[in-house]
């Protein structure tokens, strides 16, 4: 169950400001203010869903008489016809929020089925499917709670998080004479003591120089299973492995058999497909 905290409910009220900031003269026209009706939101495909709970509270910010409740919790797996919460109250309130409540439950859950096909390919595995911060701005708390829901893990929420080390920051300082070797022990010597070093390699000897350096985080960068194999080797005992770049669902489980403890997948949120959710009157 998602806890609605004052970022989320904030979401809420951007999200309806953009329907509702100048009204709704098609209700207002033709919806006379005392009927009411019953609506339920239904699948129309598989998958998994997330975002109920965001969705009754759309329906509760526009009219606080509404009466929504859900029938499926978040994380539950959906069949086209599964009935997912009912709304009942104004018929005009309902149709006012029906937009803004799909629309985060749609996405949501495809973000939670992506992931939980990720998860399913890497079966059998000892491996974590992680995303990235590659998220709708200002959606990223609910896109990566989304995540948790398929059964993912999230990686760093925001740079404050942890240090890693990429591509951008190496050449940076190695236009200015650091080597990678130097770049980790710069950021060892600087780091909090509560936060580890994950640094970016593309290569087993970029690998091994980063270890040796003492990082304690690996992000083996658009590198092949059999090169992980070996990078995964080299690390054992000494740190986290982490594959990243271009993984997909038809790779993903090769990479897994390469041994890493992480895989992560910027495409769980940055090209998610929204989930067919519909609400149905009646």
């Amino acid at each position: 169950m998602l806890h609605l905290t004052p970022e989320i409910e904030s979401l809420i009220d951007r999200a309806l400001g953009e329907d509702l900031s100048i009204g709704d003269p098609t209700c207002d026209a033709l919806i006379p203010p005392e009927l009411q009706a019953r609506a339920v939101m239904v699948a129309k495909s598989d998958g998994v869903l997330a975002g109920v709970d965001v969705a009754l509270a759309v329906f509760r910010r526009v009219d606080p008489t509404l009466d929504a409740c859900a029938s499926l919790s978040d994380g539950s797996p959906l069949s086209p016809g599964d009935a997912i919460a009912a709304v009942s109250g104004s018929a005009a309130s309902i149709m006012m929020a029906e937009r803004t409540a799909l629309n985060f439950t749609q996405r949501m859950s495809g973000i939670a089925t992506a992931t939980r096909r990720y998860v399913d390919a890497v079966a059998g595995h000892d491996v974590r499917i992680v995303d990235t911060r590659k998220t709708t701005p200002g959606l990223r708390t609910l896109d990566k709670y989304a995540v948790r829901c398929g059964g993912g893990h999230n990686h760093r929420r925001n740079l404050g998080d942890g240090i890693l080390i990429k591509d951008n920051h190496i050449q940076a300082l190695r236009d200015h004479g650091l080597s990678l070797a130097d770049v980790v022990r710069k950021a060892n010597a600087n780091a909090p003591h509560t936060v580890r070093v994950e640094v970016e390699v593309e290569s087993v000897d970029e690998a091994r120089e980063a270890l040796d350096a003492g990082a304690e985080i690996l992000l083996l960068d658009n590198m092949s299973p059999a090169e992980m194999a070996r990078a995964v080797d080299l690390a054992r005992g000494r740190a986290v492995t982490e594959a990243s770049g271009g993984i997909d669902l038809d790779t993903v489980r090769d990479v897994a058999a390469s041994g890493v403890d992480l895989i992560s997948v910027g495409a769980l949120t940055h090209s998610v497909r929204a989930l067919d959710i519909s609400l149905d009157f009646g």
